[in-house]
Order: C-alpha cells, then structure tokens, then sequence
C-alpha cells in the first residue's frame, strides 16, 4: 500500500472570516432591532388611544345612551358610531352631539343614539376613532 501525501488544506484567511462574522452579527442587530421597533410601535399605540365602555342605556323614546371612558394615555377622538342588530349589517348611526367628538384621556363622553330599539334583540356597535381604532361591543335591552 501506498501512503498519500497529505496535503495542506486552504481556508479563508482569519481577517475575512472576522469580517464575516461582523457583517453577520451586524445584520442579526438590525434585524432584531427593527422587529422591536415594530412591536413596541404598536404596543405603546394601543396603551395611547384605549377607549372602555361604562354604561349602555336603551331609554324610553328610542334613544340609547353610550358612555365612553377613555383610560388610554391619549386623546381619542371619536369620528364614527355604527349600529345594527349583527356584526356585518352595522349602519351609521345618528349620534348627539354630532361627530367628530374629543374624548380626553382619562376622561368620559356621553353619546346619544337615536335608534328605535327592542327590547330582547341584542345590539352591536362599532366606535371609530380618528386613528383607525376599532372598537366593537355589543349590548341587549
């Protein structure tokens, strides 16, 4: 048997495989730090505009009466209030006192809804607000 020569084997040279670890820790940062980025984005955009349901009242005379607090820390101004007796058959409703309304942050508005209503037939409302927030909730008489 024959013994083969062995023969030294090339690599890449210590400073390019440095500069190559650079470049791909450099790329995992920016990566990382854009997807934080994004997610605290939308985190701290919910925690600015957040909008609570305190009472839903169906008065006499086809009126329905809507308190909304605002515990978000800004804010939100109230461009939109749908009504319907489903999810996907909202209208527009006809709200005192008319729209576009401010609700301060920490702070509550009252909405009035002209609306015949009855009474056993559950009720859903969609509140838009000047950002695009949705808030969808749904109340029975």
């Amino acid at each position: 048997m024959t013994k083969r020569a062995l023969r030294p084997t090339k690599g890449i040279s210590p400073i390019l495989a440095t500069l190559l670890l650079i470049v791909i820790a450099v790329a995992a940062i920016t990566v990382t730090y854009a997807w934080i980025m994004t997610y605290m984005g939308s985190l701290t955009q919910k925690a600015g505009e957040e909008l609570v349901v305190e009472l839903v009242t169906f008065n006499q005379g086809d009126k329905i009466t809507v308190v909304l607090r605002s515990t978000g820390t800004s804010d939100s101004k109230i461009v939109a209030i749908y009504i319907g007796t489903s999810q996907t058959n909202l209208t527009t409703a006809t709200v005192s006192p008319q729209l576009p309304q401010l609700v301060a942050s920490h702070s509550s508005n009252t909405f009035t809804i002209t609306q015949s209503w009855t009474s056993g037939t559950r009720y859903y409302f969609k509140i838009i607000t000047e950002s695009g927030y949705a808030m969808l909730i749904n109340e029975q008489p």
